[in-house]
C-alpha cells in the first residue's frame, strides 16, 4: 500500500458533527445523528435500528452514570457516550469488548497513516495460524495471510486504543467478507454477489479503519469497558443500567459463540480459547450462560433485576422470546415501584430465510423501564 492509498482511506480521522460530541447540550437528536455513524456489524440482536427509540427513552430519564451490561455491537453504549453520560460497557465476548474499547472508552486516539502502514507491512516472521487452521473454510488463502500478517504487526502499536481500533477493524472486515455475517456455514453457499464479498480483506480492513476512526470522539471522564459475565461484575452503583441480554427463542438457540466464533477468536488470536477441531467450522467452546435456556431465563432475569435494583433499569426484550412481557413486568415489579413498557415494531435481519415462516421475524421490541 502506498502513501496515497493510506491517505485516501484515512481522510477523516475524527468525528465531525458540528457540535461538541459527548456533551449534554447536544441533545437527543444530535446524539442519534452521531450514533448513526457507528459501523454496522451484522450482529444478532443489534439495536442499530432502535437507536432513535432508545434515545427517546434515555432522554426522558435523569441519570449521569450508566452500565450497558450486554454491550454487544456497541452502538447503544456509543449512543450513551454521545449523550454525555459516563458509560461502563461490558460484554462477555472479547470482540464486543474490543469494539467498545475502540469507540466508547477511547478518549480520542485514531489510527494514523503511519500506523496503518506499520500494520500492513509484510512481516517475514508472521504467524501462519489462521492460514493453516482455517484454510478452505471461510476466506481465500491471501485473505487469511492478510489477517495473520496484521495480527503479527499489532505489537507495533504502543497505544491500547489504537490496538483496539485495529482489532475492531479486523473484526468488521472479516464479518463483511462472510456471507450473512455468521460462521455457522463454510464455503460460498450464501454468496449473493454483493460488493462486500468481492472486496479483498485488505480493502475491507482499510474501509473499516476509516469508519472506526470517524467514531472517535471525546467523552465524559470515566468511560470504561470490561469483558465479564454480568454476574461477576462488582455491585457498583449506577444511576441507570441498560440490559440487553440474549433473547431465548421458542425454537433454535441464541448462541453467539456458535455464530461468531471466528470473530471471537480473531479478537484475541485464539489465545486462551479452546478450538473444537472435530467440528467442520472449527468453532470454539461456548461459554455457559443462564440466558440461553428456557428453564433458566426467568431466574436469570430475576437475579439481574435484584443485582441492579438500586438503579433505574431499562431492559430490551423481544415479543417472540421467552418469557412473555407479563412475566418480565411481574419480575420487575418485585424491585421497582413503577414499571412501564414501550413496544416498537421491529423486523429482525436474522431468521429471514425461507424455513422461518411468515411473520416470525416481524415482532415488537419491548423497552421496559423500571424506576
Amino acid at each position: 500500500m502506498d502513501r496515497g492509498e493510506a491517505g485516501s482511506i484515512l481522510y477523516q480521522t475524527t468525528l465531525d458533527v458540528g457540535l461538541q460530541p459527548g456533551c449534554d447540550p447536544c441533545g437527543v437528536e444530535q446524539a442519534v445523528r452521531i450514533a448513526r455513524r457507528f459501523p454496522r456489524l451484522r450482529y444478532m440482536g443489534s439495536k442499530y435500528k432502535l437507536i432513535p427509540h432508545l434515545a427517546e427513552v434515555f432522554g426522558s430519564l435523569q441519570f449521569k452514570t450508566v452500565l450497558d451490561a450486554f454491550s454487544g455491537s456497541g452502538v447503544v453504549a456509543y449512543l450513551l457516550k454521545a449523550m454525555g453520560k459516563t458509560v461502563h460497557a461490558n460484554d462477555f465476548l472479547r470482540f464486543s469488548a474490543e469494539v467498545a474499547r475502540a469507540t466508547v472508552e477511547n478518549p480520542g486516539r485514531t489510527l494514523t497513516e503511519a500506523d496503518v502502514r506499520a500494520l500492513l507491512e509484510p512481516n517475514p516472521a508472521r504467524s501462519h495460524f489462521i492460514e493453516d487452521t482455517f484454510d478452505g473454510l471461510y476466506f481465500s488463502r491471501q485473505d487469511n495471510q492478510f489477517l495473520d500478517n496484521v495480527w503479527s504487526n499489532l505489537g507495533r502499536l504502543d497505544d491500547p486504543y489504537k490496538r483496539s481500533l485495529a482489532i475492531a477493524s479486523l473484526v468488521l472486515a472479516a464479518a463483511k467478507k462472510q456471507p450473512r455475517g455468521v460462521f455457522t456455514v463454510v464455503g460460498r453457499r450464501y454468496d449473493d454477489g454483493r460488493l462486500d464479498l468481492r472486496l479483498s480483506m485488505q480493502e475491507q480492513f482499510l474501509r473499516a479503519v476509516k469508519m472506526y476512526n470517524r467514531t472517535v470522539m471525546p467523552g465524559a471522564p470515566g468511560n470504561r469497558v470490561t469483558c465479564s459475565d454480568v454476574f461477576d461484575l462488582p455491585d457498583d452503583r449506577y444511576d441507570l443500567v441498560y440490559l440487553d441480554p440474549p433473547y431465548v427463542p421458542p425454537r433454535d438457540d441464541n448462541c453467539y459463540i456458535k455464530r461468531y466464533h471466528f470473530l471471537e477468536g480473531l479478537a484475541c488470536y485464539w489465545k486462551d480459547v479452546k478450538i473444537l477441531y472435530n467440528t467442520r467450522t472449527k468453532k470454539i467452546e461456548k461459554k455457559w450462560t443462564l440466558f440461553s435456556y428456557k428453564h433458566t431465563i426467568v431466574d436469570a432475569l430475576d437475579r439481574l433485576f435484584a443485582k441492579f435494583s438500586r438503579s433505574i433499569i431499562v431492559l430490551s426484550y423481544s415479543s417472540n422470546s421467552i418469557p412473555p412481557r407479563e412475566v418480565i413486568m411481574d419480575l420487575l415489579r418485585r424491585y421497582k415501584k413503577t414499571v412501564h413498557v414501550v413496544a416498537v415494531p421491529h423486523r429482525y435481519s436474522f431468521g429471514t430465510h425461507q424455513h422461518v415462516g411468515v411473520g416470525r421475524n416481524e415482532v415488537s421490541e419491548y423497552i421496559f423501564v423500571g424506576m
